[in-house]
């Protein structure tokens, strides 16, 4: 682990497993709540006492360096992410590693121009002339608590947004993929003019180190993605001392098949949206809508589809399906799967295991109610249910049907898809495939999917504290 600046084990461990052989891959430090006291006041003092959070040249210097420690090292980066988070190559190219590389880039040279204050002008009050201004500060110490689906993209997105912002990060990686987090640490601490205490980088199986962070009174900002259950719990952790908090949460996202758009094309899309990471993915659509007129149609397209995915060793570049994190995570999906058939949804196809590793058939559901637990609650695995809707308005009321609102697609003739993407409560939604992920694209949900934003200059502003100011000048 690094703690204030300096690379750290202890005596407990814990192991990393490859997903896809179910064999060890490495062991991890299990941190503990000590360790992580220790890791905030090591954030506290850099931030507190050094020009971390007011040298903006010392800034963009330190992203530059680490943008290029990941550039260098993005073929070990590579290969560690395809063996522990069971990422195929061809996720790596994009979400799982090279899009997140280009954050820290994006966050170096945002701060080159980036206005820190802001003039308001002058305004005349109780005989005076009043000159006002507002000034960005940081925010102080993040504690940032990440999930197990993109481990670099979830870590990177916040700790290069905090680091420009000039605040002082102690970054706890997921149980599942500890060691990918870890090498973040290490490239740190090994080349990069960081300041010692500035990141903090921790592992751990255990609850009580994200309670020890969401607890803290030295924690101003907490950041977390993972489960919309987990979320209320550090929400409510965190409002003990009042802190700053943004959450990226579940979702259980809609596509709609307008009834002018290419069935065949739509049909593709879904298959492979779903099954992409094997499902795992807070964003992705687990929900199609479907005319019901073309109900059948649409599903026995999906079906063949879901024929042609392939899955098998993440490292090969023919699979396009990894497998799911662990076995644990397995068990969950077949028995939301199991449940939904005894409650009378339709299997199309697949809902079993499938072996070594922790493999699950691309799952088609019908004949699903829309407000049964398959189709509400998030399921995290590559599981599509297929719903019919009667009309544009109808297929809204669905799609606006659940708690979460994180993100949603739809297909059809270019006016009447976007007229239907305004009107579904969503923070992200793409349009005839328009794929919105960038690091300059703020990232987050509506309703219980969350509160904030990542990335872009909004995710910057998360790290922000707005300081007004005013004085008399005549």
């Amino acid at each position: 682990m690094l703690i204030d600046g300096r690379l750290v084990g202890v005596d407990r461990v814990f192991p990393s497993t490859n997903p896809a052989t179910g064999e060890v891959i490495g062991y991890a430090p299990h941190a503990s709540a000590s360790d992580a006291r220790t890791a905030v006041a090591a954030a506290r003092r850099a931030f507190d006492t050094t020009t971390w959070a007011t040298d903006v040249e010392l800034r963009i210097r330190c992203l530059t360096q680490l943008h290029e420690a990941l550039v260098r090292h993005r073929e070990e980066l590579r290969a560690l992410t395809i063996a522990e988070v069971g990422a195929t190559g061809m996720l790596t190219d994009g979400p799982q590693l090279e899009t997140p590389i280009g954050i820290v880039r994006y966050y170096a040279d945002l701060l080159t121009t980036y206005p820190m204050s802001e003039d308001l002008g002058e305004i005349d009050s109780m005989g005076q002339r009043h000159h006002r201004w507002v000034e960005k500060e940081a925010a102080g110490v993040v504690g940032a608590i990440v999930g197990y689906n993109y481990p670099n993209q979830l870590a990177l997105a916040k700790l290069a947004p905090a680091l420009a912002a000039g605040c002082a990060v102690v970054l706890k990686g997921a149980p599942d993929t500890p060691l990918i987090t870890l090498a973040l640490g290490e490239l740190i601490v090994n080349e990069t003019d960081i300041p010692p205490g500035v990141v903090n980088v921790l592992s751990s199986p255990s609850p009580e180190v994200g309670a020890a962070l969401t607890t803290s009174p030295d924690v101003d900002v907490i950041t977390f993605t993972g489960s919309t259950a987990t979320g209320r719990r550090v929400m409510a952790s965190a409002s003990e001392t009042v802190k700053k908090v943004f959450l990226e949460l579940g979702g259980k996202s809609a596509a709609i098949i307008l009834d002018d758009a290419d069935y065949q094309t739509c049909a593709m899309m879904a298959a492979f949206m779903i099954t992409s990471h094997a499902g795992q993915g807070c964003a992705q659509t687990s929900r199609l809508l479907v005319p019901r007129a073309h109900h059948d149609d649409i599903v026995e397209l999906v079906r063949q589809n879901f024929g042609l995915i392939t899955h098998g060793d993440p490292a090969d570049p023919a699979t396009f399906m990894g497998p799911l994190i662990s076995e644990r995570q397995r068990d969950k999906v077949d028995a939301m799967v199991q449940r939904a058939v005894a409650a009378g949804a339709t299997l199309v196809t697949g809902g079993h295991r499938m072996d070594p590793g922790y493999f699950y058939a691309p799952t088609l559901l019908t004949h699903v109610d829309p407000d049964s637990e398959i189709a509400q609650e998030e399921v995290f695995g590559p599981v599509l249910v297929v719903l019919p809707y009667d009309d544009d308005d109808d297929a809204v009321r669905i799609a606006n049907n659940s708690i979460y609102g994180l993100s949603g697609a739809v297909f059809g003739s270019r006016d009447r898809a976007i007229a239907l993407a305004r009107w579904v409560r969503t923070g992200t939604f793409s349009i005839n495939g328009g794929n919105y992920s960038a690091p300059d694209s703020p990232f987050g949900g509506y309703k219980q999917s969350g509160i904030g934003r990542e990335m872009g200059v909004a995710g910057f502003e998360e790290y922000l504290e707005f300081k007004t100011l005013a004085e008399v000048v005549a």
